[in-house]
């Protein structure tokens, strides 16, 4: 499956996500989509954004152990079913986006967390979050450096020097 659907499917389950047990499991499949987009990137993205790439899979798969919870499977997340990504510009958006509200969400569940175990999985997710997005910014923006072959025009890009989406 495509990673933008997939990146689609988590941001709708976790706007829709009312109980922190929730959040946290939606806040630890956005993880494991970076992850995998990460892992896909190292293997067949541009040359100039592999190491980056990898950057990316090693701080979102410490995430995931973090966010796990007791009796959760690692099987059980939709990154498994990544099998391309045809735009990566737009996967690398979305994906930015939704460890932008992975975070924000965590938040909110640490702010009402009474009990300390969840606040410090939340803090540690939140944190997971930010770096995570850092390094998805940081390839966007290797992207947007890359060299064109003649012929073709430099991608635009926005304000911030990030590549602008495609269709955006």
């Amino acid at each position: 499956m495509d990673a933008v659907p997939l990146i689609e499917i988590t941001r709708r389950a976790l706007a829709h996500s009312e109980e922190a047990a929730d959040v946290v499991t939606e806040a630890w499949q956005a993880q494991a989509l970076a992850e995998a987009v990460g892992v896909h990137l190292a293997m067949t993205g541009p040359p100039e954004v592999r190491a980056q790439a990898g950057g990316l899979r090693e701080a979102s798969g410490r995430a995931c152990g973090s966010l796990r919870g007791p009796g959760q499977r690692s099987d059980g997340a939709r990154a498994a079913h990544l099998t391309e990504m045809s735009d990566p510009l737009s996967a690398l958006h979305e994906l930015g986006d939704l460890l932008g509200e992975a975070g924000g969400a965590l938040v909110r569940v640490a702010v009402d967390a009474e009990e300390e175990g969840l606040y410090w999985r939340c803090i540690e997710g939140i944190d997971a979050a930010d770096e995570c997005g850092d390094k998805v910014t940081a390839i966007l923006r290797r992207l947007a450096l890359r060299p064109r072959p003649v012929g073709e025009g430099a991608a635009p890009v926005c304000e911030d020097g990030l590549p602008v989406r495609e269709g955006a």
